[in-house]
Parts: C-alpha cells; structure tokens; sequence
C-alpha cells in the first residue's frame, strides 16, 4: 500500500487530518504525520516538515490553508510523490500549477470520502 505524508496533522481526534491518519491506517495504508511541535500522533513518529522524510512518499495529503502553504511547495516538488491531494478549503491554483508542471498529479478531494468510496 501507500506511504501518505499528513501534511498539517493535528493530535486532536475531531481534526481532519487526524481522522485521515487513522483512515489510512484502517485501510491499510502507512500514514506519515507532518506537523511542527508534535513527537507522536495515533502512534506515528512526526516529522517537523517534509524535508526530514528520508523515506519515498506515494502521495501528500494537505490539511493546511493555502497561506501557510508557500514553504512547502519546494520541498513536494523535491520529494517527488505521485500526487498530492488538497483536501476541502486547502486548494491552491498557484501550488497546482507549480506541481504539475513538475509532473506530479494533483487532485482536489476529500482524502477521507477517497479512501470510502475506493478512489484512493
């Protein structure tokens, strides 16, 4: 299954992003939680930022809004994932640009309603 970077992961189970974390798991994904100022979350080791993930990521999940946004798009760009979903209220016409334009797939969806329905 996939490697899934959660990027804006929250410890708070009634967050978005923490209901992905445990979703994927669920169906049998590996769920890796980035978040600054987090060691743990739903048991997973946290990395401060994307640039700290030595491992091949599949696809990045965002759960930031586009104003926090702009450090990270180089560091996708650079870890090189098949595709990044923006998830409700995080969509970025500039980052979706800058993103296929290096030849990674991008999609506007829910991560959660993806993973249900199996279009994940």
């Amino acid at each position: 299954m996939e490697k899934v970077a959660v990027v804006g992961a929250s410890p708070k189970q009634e967050r978005y992003s923490n209901k992905a974390i445990r979703m994927l798991k669920e169906f049998h994904h590996t769920p890796v939680p980035v978040a600054p100022g987090h060691e743990v979350i739903e048991k997973e080791p946290v990395f401060e930022s994307l640039d700290r993930i030595s491992e091949k990521i599949d696809t990045v999940t965002v759960y930031l809004s586009p104003a926090r946004q702009e450090n990270m798009m180089e560091q996708i760009i650079d870890m090189a994932p098949k595709r990044v979903i923006f998830n409700p209220g995080t969509e970025n016409p500039t980052a979706k640009r800058a993103l296929e334009s290096a030849g990674i797939t991008v999609v506007e969806a829910c991560t959660l309603v993806m993973l249900k329905t199996n279009q994940f």
